[in-house]
Parts: structure tokens; sequence; C-alpha cells
């Protein structure tokens, strides 16, 4: 194949598939790789591979296969908070996402593909380490960055704080904190308690799907490489952000329970002033315009009944290519 491609890595996931619509808006041709098709609606991409990161001879297979312009890694076992901060996934996660950026990084050492992005967290800021998931997502910029000082590879990373919208995962027990509540405050019925993990003052930055795809594309084009923090300045509670959530659904009648759970940090903050300085662009759209884009998405989603039946591929058309394309 004389073409280059964009390779996006985690391109079934929520951020990984809006970055392939962008990608392609641009007229890339873009190849997405994931253990799954995005959930909600069909691949943009080009050409979608169902296949396993963690399977060195899978990603020595597919780098030695395209001639790769770009790799967009965001590939990664994650999930909210009941999933990251529960500790019974610790071991897991730390082994999965690792194995993954390893044999991303040795394949592009063999085929000499020159330049990638890598999605990293807010959790690896000095002030917010706590668990094992926040110290794999450290070691992994520090494995990229070797790998750029001693093989010449050019990394740019962007450390995502809190990214939300639509297409984003409502429920099965990884979902985030605001598809939750969104569900949560959907499904209730007049009069209803909701709960909610911890005490409601642990408070975030939350970044808009729309703008976080901005700043990625911003941060690759340039000649800044990062780490930068790519957040919201709009810190706000839970708590709060329930109120403007409620707020937006018209349901005054709904009562709120805060019980003891897995939260997190109890405070995360993102500091714009170097992407700023460097880029000459923060992200500037308020909470709320994204919280109604998002609410509105979720029920859309829950009123049609569409989230019973999720997408378990794309056309068989894509699945034969995959199967033909490594024999």
């Amino acid at each position: 194949m004389d073409q280059k491609s964009v390779i996006v890595c985690g391109a079934g996931g929520f951020i990984g598939s809006h970055l392939v619509k962008r990608l392609k808006s641009e007229n890339r041709h873009v190849v997405g790789v994931d253990l799954k098709f995005p959930e909600f609606s069909k691949s943009a991409a080009d050409l979608f591979l169902i296949g396993d990161l963690r399977d060195p001879s899978f990603c020595e297979r597919l780098f030695r296969r395209f001639k790769v312009e770009e790799i967009f890694q965001l590939a990664a076992d994650t999930g909210g908070a009941g999933y990251i901060f529960s500790g019974e996934h610790d071991a897991e996660i730390l082994k999965n996402s690792s194995l993954i950026n390893l044999n991303i990084l040795d394949a592009m050492v063999k085929h000499q593909i020159s330049k990638i992005f890598f999605a990293s967290s807010a959790s690896v800021n000095p002030d917010a380490l706590e668990n094992n998931c926040d110290f794999e997502k450290l070691f992994s910029e520090r494995l990229y960055l070797s790998h750029a000082k001693n093989y010449g590879i050019e990394v740019s990373i962007a450390r995502l704080h809190n990214i939300f919208g639509s297409e984003e995962n409502f429920r099965g027990g990884k979902e985030r904190v605001l598809p939750a509540l969104c569900r949560k405050i959907i499904e209730a019925k007049k009069g209803d308690e909701i709960e909610v993990w911890g005490d409601g003052q642990q408070t975030r930055n939350f970044l808009f799907i729309d703008e976080c795809i901005e700043g990625i594309m911003r941060l690759t084009k340039s000649e800044f490489r990062g780490p930068v923090n790519l957040g919201s300045s709009e810190s706000v509670s839970i708590h709060d952000a329930l109120q403007l959530l409620l707020g937006i659904a018209e349901r005054p009648d709904i009562r709120v329970r805060y019980i003891d759970g897995p939260v997190g940090v109890h405070g995360r903050n993102a500091d714009h002033q170097l992407i700023y300085e460097r880029l000459g662009w923060a992200p500037s759209m308020q909470l709320l315009e994204g919280l109604r884009l998002t609410y509105a998405w979720i029920s859309e989603q829950i009123q049609s009944r569409s989230s019973q039946n999720r997408r378990a591929d794309s056309s068989p058309l894509v699945g034969e290519m995959f199967y033909d394309f490594f024999r």
C-alpha cells in the first residue's frame, strides 16, 4: 500500500471515534484499530481492524502492512471511578495498558515510524498521583519520551481532563460520572431518589469532546510536543454539576443521596497557561453548553431504546477485510 495512512489506536472508543471523524474531515486516509467497533455509530475510518494491541505480533503486522504517516495512540484499559478507583482491576489495567504502549513503540522502532500522539491523563500531575493506574500513565509518558530521545520519534503528549460528550458510554459499569448522572436523571420516576458516590464536593474540570479533539489536532500540527494539560479552566463540584443537569432536565422533584463509593482525588484542576502560551489557544466552551448537548444525546438514546441494540459489529465486509488482511 503506497498511500500514507494515519492509524488511530483505540478508534472504537469514545474519544477515538470522534478523532477518526475529524481526521477524515481533513481528507486523511484513516485506519482504525480496536478490540471493538464504535458502540453508537459506524466508524468513519477508511478501514477498521479488530485486533488486540496487547499482542506484539498483531502490532508488528499492522505497522509492517501500512505506510504510516502518523499514529494517534488512545488505546487503554480504562473506565469510570467504579472501575478505575475500586482497586479490584489494578493489575489488569497496569498490564493491559503497559503492553499496548510497549508493543506499539517496539513496532514503531522496527518499522521506522517517526510520529505519534499519546493520550495521557490528568492523573499524572504531581498533586493527583494516588493509585497504580495513575502511575501507569506516568510510566507510559516516560516510555514515550525516552523513545523520542533515543530513537528520534516525534512524540506529542496531552493530559486529558475528564472528557465528556455524545457517543460516550452511559451504562454498564465503566461509565464516567457525567453520563452516569444523565442516565440516572433520565430514568428516574417522579419523586425518585438517585444515589451519587462521595459527598458531592469533589471537583473536576470537565472538557467537551469537540474541544478535546480540537486541542489534540492543534498540538500535533504544532512544533510544541508537550506534555500539556487539555481540559477546561472551569472547575466545578460534582454537586454543582448535578444541579446543572437537574436544571437542564427540569427535574426539581428528584432527590439526591450521597453515599460511600470510589471517587478518586478530591480536587483536580487544569492549568491552561502552557497550552495557551505555546499554541495560542485554550478551550473556551462553558460547561453548561456541553452538558445540554450531552444530556440531549443520552436522552435520545434511552428514549429510542438504541442503548439496547448496541452495534456488535460494523459491516460484514469490514470484518472480512480484516481476516483476509493478515493471512
